[in-house]
């Protein structure tokens, strides 16, 4: 009675997972076929080596300020020199704040990219997911993503449907 119960159950567990429907999509050749996503691409990249010069800028100027202080080392008082190693340590200081500001976790660059970026990827998941309640896919997977998928047939790749659906013929 148990051997029945464990096939039957084999069998209807079998049959379910034969009727699940899945489709790859690849995030990466959808993105580039969108001109918005790569305009804001650019213009991150434009904001990125900007601020990356201004931090530069300063580093310099603090590196300035060492190169003079051991050229005139010999030349100053106690307080002189005090007064030179605080200077560096304090331009020093701003450049690692100013990038801190910038480029850390929660800096400027992070919240540039969020306001750009996420309406975008916010559009092209609404389409991935209208396009999978109308298909009927339990699972779609980004081949683009280091997933582990080692082959996927383009027959189930919607990554054209999705751009058609956003409106980008390809």
């Amino acid at each position: 009675m148990k051997k029945l119960l464990v096939i039957c159950l084999m069998w209807v567990s079998a049959l379910s997972m034969h009727a699940q429907k899945f489709a790859l999509v690849d995030m990466d050749y959808i993105f580039k076929n969108i001109p918005a996503y790569e305009r804001a691409n650019e213009q991150l990249n434009q904001i990125s080596k900007k601020w990356q010069a201004e931090v530069e800028a300063i580093q310099i100027e603090a590196q300035t300020l060492y190169k003079n202080y051991q050229n005139e080392v010999v030349f100053l008082s106690q307080e002189q020199k005090k007064a030179k190693q605080d200077a560096i340590v304090a331009k020093e200081k701003e450049a690692a704040d100013l990038k801190k500001k910038y480029f850390g976790p929660e800096g400027e660059l992070f919240k540039k990219r969020t306001a750009l970026m996420s309406p975008i990827q916010e559009e092209v998941y609404n389409a991935v997911k209208d396009i999978a309640d109308l298909r009927g896919y339990q699972l779609i997977l980004d081949r683009a993503s280091d997933s582990g998928i080692i082959f996927g047939s383009p027959k189930v790749d919607i990554s054209n449907e999705v751009l058609s659906k956003l409106g980008y013929s390809n």
